[in-house]
């Protein structure tokens, strides 16, 4: 990347090592890790243990040793993301997780569900069906595609407030844009006005930073399969002890009159391997540097961003503050539907061999990059080399 240095995977790998430590198929540029994440071999081979014990036993497995390993995982993650381990459960993803929030909600005709213009779209989806077979509304709090500050968030999300509100929903990292919302000032602001909180955290554990319980919410999901390194099907929820009573998984099971642990903790037969494997996926996290890692993430994805709002002449969503290891920019010139995006997206992969999501946003080209372990600053160069053909001929 033209005058910028270069930033090796890690103090103790070189970038080859790193990418030998996934099983991704290394004829493609991977830069889409914040859309499903990538398991390492490591984390791999740990699930197929647990997989292996499973079917040498699968009466014994679930009847008894499940039920304790569920509890035991659960104070993994209270360990790493905070709180007590009696308030985290387990979902296959933080949309399972929204949608197990709205199903418990005592919505009535005329109640409003909040969110922002910015909130992922399937999330978006389950708020709307929910809402109209309630006779309540989905209102949605409108945010500048491209954020200067933190204080135009706060500003649009308190304008949309009213008597009516019964739930905020509010991305910490938001999945199109890529912007860090100020989740606790927000979260503050809403109780300060008695609307309830779900903070939608699915890119934030292993992303960034997390004490959950600061954040002061009511509820908060994420995924432990995007940047935590876990096997997909691994979400998380923490619920404030004060909702755990109206709190339910949306599929419900035997344990749905025992409580909200026994309610998330058993709902039907199936693979729990992902979940048990949150202490394997972290100390991968930990191997690859931790804390270290994310700064190293984040920096990364600024040098990208630098080299990229370049090459494709866009404006990046968020100011540096407010973005980590991911980067989205806008192409204000260029008009955009669902399907040109996802013409252009097979272009990439089928043509040049890039994976990277690119998506339509307000009616804009929108594309994002991630950085992860994997990746180095040729990536983005090379990206970069294809973008200008392709936008600036």
């Amino acid at each position: 990347m033209t005058g910028l240095s270069r930033l090796d995977p890690s103090p103790s790998l070189s970038k080859a090592e790193a990418f030998a430590a996934f099983e991704l198929d290394p004829s493609y540029l991977h830069l889409n890790h914040g859309s499903y994440g990538a398991v390492p071999r490591a984390v791999r081979v740990a699930q197929d243990r647990i997989r292996a014990e499973i079917e040498r036993n699968p009466t014994k497995f679930y009847g008894e040793v499940l039920p304790a390993a569920m509890r035991r995982m659960a104070e993994e993650v209270a360990k790493r993301l905070g709180g007590s381990s009696d308030d985290w459960v387990f979902c296959e993803n933080a949309t399972a997780a929204v949608s197990s929030v709205l199903h418990a909600l005592n919505l009535e005709p005329g109640d409003e569900i909040l969110t922002t213009s910015h909130a992922y779209g399937a999330v978006l989806k389950a708020m709307s069906l929910v809402a109209s077979r309630r006779g309540a509304q989905l209102k949605l709090a409108a945010i500048p595609a491209i954020l200067e500050s933190e204080d135009q968030v706060i500003e649009s999300i308190g304008q949309a407030f009213g008597p009516r509100v019964r739930l905020l929903i509010i991305d910490h990292i938001t999945s199109g844009t890529a912007a860090i919302f100020p989740v606790q000032r927000i979260a503050a602001l809403a109780r300060s006005a008695g609307i309830p909180v779900l903070v939608d955290g699915a890119h934030a554990p292993g992303q960034i930073a997390l004490d959950v319980p600061a954040l002061d919410a009511d509820w908060y999901t994420g995924n432990a399969h995007k940047w935590l390194f876990a096997p997909r099907g691994c979400g998380l929820l923490w619920t404030a002890p004060s909702r755990q009573e109206l709190t339910r998984p949306a599929v419900l099971s035997h344990g749905t009159d025992q409580g909200y642990l026994a309610a998330f903790d058993w709902i039907g037969t199936r693979d729990p391997s992902p979940w048990l494997c949150f202490d394997a996926a972290a100390l991968a996290h930990d191997g690859f540097g931790g804390a270290g890692l994310m700064a190293r993430n984040k920096e990364l994805a600024e040098l990208a961003a630098c080299e990229l709002s370049t090459a494709l002449a866009a404006r990046v969503t968020a100011p540096q503050s407010m973005r980590a290891a991911m980067a989205a920019f806008v192409l204000e010139d260029f008009l955009a539907t669902d399907e040109t995006a996802a013409a252009l997206r097979h272009e990439l992969s089928a043509r040049h061999r890039i994976m990277v999501p690119i998506s339509s946003f307000a009616g804009r080209l929108c594309f994002r990059i991630s950085a992860q372990i994997y990746n180095d600053v040729s990536d983005y160069e090379a990206l970069a080399t294809v973008c200008r053909r392709l936008f600036r001929p």
